[in-house]
Parts: structure tokens; sequence; C-alpha cells
């Protein structure tokens, strides 16, 4: 392993991407602690201090950001606007018969798609930061009995539209700097740039997040939280590399004096094909009672309704059973759609027989489809399953010991590091044995 390590910075060429990969990794994080325009910091840092920070969505973006949210940074937005764009995008495949051509028409189709997806993130941008300086300015960003949590903005004697369109602006431009950034790192440097920033983020929170365990429980249970986590690691590993390998064998056929075909390969489809992806639709939607209650909050002096009490009390917080179960089967649901949207059986089945390629003891054609569409089916429902326990350990760690919604051993944060820390170990790997024929992996 560290003679592994020593090839991989005796490489100039492998040195010099990872420097690079690095630089970038730093200015990203020095420019999620540069507060924005007009917001008072000393005032911030008390309110995240008090632990008052809101919950719900705004936490998942606010991990996304690496704590740049609630900091109203100049990256406050962090990576979430383009990855909520780069899923439109994907979804609008199934809805717009356009970008479903775009994408089969290779690399020209992909450029477009790519373009359609920096616009849109632009767009999305101008409207969460709109919401979150309306929200911050309103004082409900901190929802707590702190004076200074109402007053986050100090406009000054500038105007206030002035203000906040300025606040705006450099918020949005921040989400674009991230977009390019990101880029930059795919094109110039190691692994998937917005990945990389991604797995930055999370792991930026971290550290804080084991040492308020360790205040508030001891180091007794400080240490077992790392052993389990250690355990959860290693699990989530080994499902996130489990596949069922589909065998494929492709028939010889003579082109001119050529003959090509003849070998046989495999269609691998793994168990946690959705990734992230679910855990983050289940989030954002569960996010929506809790915003509907906000806004049909009574008058002073009167009692609020029913319905409001209830959703108050089982679809607010992540300590109520019934938050858990509506989650978890919110992740189930979500798992299979985004499956059925992503992998199309159909499809594959028609490249296979437009290349001779057929699965031992299945016709071509629409039997094929048939047997792919029952083998993802069933593969889906274990990979659901886990989605949904993994999402569910921040959940039973805030009810057990007191965390609070972003521990990390767990949830869409845990799941983003193991899979982007395998997938960067593996290009590092890949490119070690194009130039000394060993890599980092055995």
């Amino acid at each position: 392993m560290f003679s592994a390590i020593g090839r991989i910075f005796s490489t100039p060429d492998l040195r010099r991407k990872i420097g690079f990969t690095l630089l970038i990794v730093a200015l990203f994080r020095l420019g999620s602690q540069i507060p924005a325009p007009f917001v008072d910091y000393q005032n911030v840092q008390l309110c995240l201090a008090s632990g008052s920070a809101t919950g719900g969505l705004y936490d998942l973006i606010n991990l996304f950001s690496g704590g740049a949210l609630l900091s109203l940074s100049i990256f406050a937005l962090g990576i979430m606007p383009y990855i909520t764009a780069s899923i439109i995008v994907q979804l609008l495949r199934v809805v717009i018969p356009h970008f479903e051509t775009l994408y089969k028409e290779g690399q020209a189709g992909q450029a477009k798609l790519t373009q359609y997806t920096r616009y849109l993130t632009i767009g999305l941008g101008l409207i969460q930061s709109t919401t979150l300086i309306t929200v911050a300015r309103n004082g409900q960003l901190f929802p707590s009995g702190v004076a200074e949590c109402t007053e986050l903005l100090a406009f000054g004697e500038v105007a206030d539209w002035a203000a906040m369109l300025l606040m705006v602006i450099t918020m949005t431009a921040g989400t674009g700097l991230i977009m390019w950034l990101g880029e930059l790192i795919t094109e110039r440097g190691i692994g998937n740039g917005m990945s990389l920033l991604i797995f930055t983020s999370i792991s930026a929170t971290f550290p804080s997040a084991l040492w308020a365990i360790q205040v508030s429980r001891g180091w007794e249970i400080f240490l077992l939280v790392l052993a389990v986590g250690i355990v959860i690691v290693g699990a989530v590993v080994f499902v996130e590399q489990s596949q069922r390998r589909i065998p494929v064998q492709y028939a010889k056929r003579m082109v001119g004096r050529r003959t090509y075909g003849g070998n046989n390969t495999y269609i691998p489809i793994k168990v946690n094909m959705a990734g992230v992806v679910p855990v983050i639709f289940a989030s954002s939607l569960l996010y929506l009672p809790a915003l509907i209650a906000q806004f049909n909050q009574p008058a002073a002096g009167e009692a609020p309704a029913d319905w409001v009490v209830w959703i108050q009390n089982n679809l607010v917080s992540g300590d109520s059973w019934v938050y858990m179960l509506v989650f978890f089967f919110l992740i189930i649901g979500f798992t299979y759609f985004y499956v059925a949207i992503t992998f199309n059986p159909e499809e594959v089945a028609d490249n296979m027989k437009k290349y001779g390629g057929f699965i031992p003891g299945i016709r071509a054609g629409r039997p094929t489809a048939e047997y792919l569409d029952y083998v993802l089916t069933r593969v889906t429902l274990p990979g659901s399953l886990y989605l949904g326990v993994v999402a569910l350990i921040p959940l039973a760690a805030l009810a057990t010991i007191g965390a609070n919604q972003n521990f990390p051993f767990g949830g869409t944060s845990l799941l983003i590091i193991v899979g982007v820390g395998l997938e960067t170990v593996k290009q590092i790997d890949s490119q070690l044995q194009q130039r000394h024929y060993e890599g980092l992996l055995r």
C-alpha cells in the first residue's frame, strides 16, 4: 500500500492532477467561509453556536454545502442547484422526446444536455438564493428565542431592494463558480468534480458532528459510535460493490473478410442502482408537510388546527416513528421509480439484438426485455431496503444518543462519501496501472 502511494507522487502527471484537485478543493472551502454582503457575521455565528438551526430540507442543503448555507456565505447554495438541475434534466428525458433524442445522439447531444443543465442551475440558484435571503431577513432561518437570530442581515443605509439584489447576484454567481470549479476538476484533476466537491462539503462536517457526540455523551458512547461506524462503512462498501451479473454471448458475424463477435460478457446490475437520489427525493418531499403547516399558523391567541398540530408532532422532527415509517416507504417507492427511469430493459434488449447478443437460455427481443425487468425488480428490492435502513441511521441516532440529523455514519452523507471515495480510488488505480502495471488495489 505505501509503495503504491509512493508511486502516485513519483508519477509527474498523476501528481500534478492530484495537486490541482486539492487546490480547487481548498478554494472551494475558502469560499464557503466568506460571508455574503450585508450579512451580520457575529449574529450568524452566535445563532450557529446556540444550536438553533432549522431542520428539514435546510439541513440537507446545509449538509451538501458544508455548513455554508446557514453561515450565509457566498457559496451558501453549494452544489445543490446543480444536483437538482441534473435530476430534473434526467427526468425530463421521459417527458420531452427532444431530450431523449439528444441523449441518444452521443457526445454532441450530451454536450447540449449539459448546457441545458447549466442554464437551469443558474435559474434555480436565483430562486433558491432569493428564498434563502427572504427567510433570513424574516428571522425564520433560525427559529429560536435568540433575538440576534432575527437580525442576520444589516443593510445600513442601502435600500432594501438594492441590498437583496446584490446578495442574490453574489450567491448565484457563487453557484456558477462552484459549477465551473467542478468542471475544472473533471477535466484536469482526478475523479468527477461535482462529486468530489460534495464529498468535501460532507467531510468538512464530520469532525464537528463526532465531537458533539463526545461532548454530550462522553468517551464511552463516542468510541462505541466510532466502532459501529466502521462496521456500517464496511457494510455499505460491500453492498455498493455488489452486483448481479447477467451473462451475455455474442454470435460470430462476418464483415468482409474479418470476423466480429463470438465473445462472452455480462450486464452488471448493481444492488443499489439508484445511488443516493431516492433519499434526496424522500427528504425533499417530507419537507412539504412541514412547509404547509408553517404557512398555516394561527393568529396570536388562537389555537392551531388539529391537522397542523399532528404534522408538527409527527412529520417535522426525525425522532417520530411516523416520520421514520413514511421516510422509509418513500425511499422504497422512489428507488423503484428512479431505477425504472434510468434502466430501460427494452432498450438494452434491442441493442443486444442489434449486435447479435443474447442471454443463454433466453430468446432475443421481448423475452430478453421481460427477463431483464424480472431480474431488475428482484435486485432492486434488497437495494431499496438497504437504502431505507442506511437513511434511518441518523434518525435512530437522533432518538437514542441525541445526535443531529447530519449524523455522519448514515444517510446521504455516508452513501456519498463511500460512493465518491470508491470511484476516485478506482480512477487513481487505473492510471497507476497504465504507467506501472500495478495499481493501488489488489
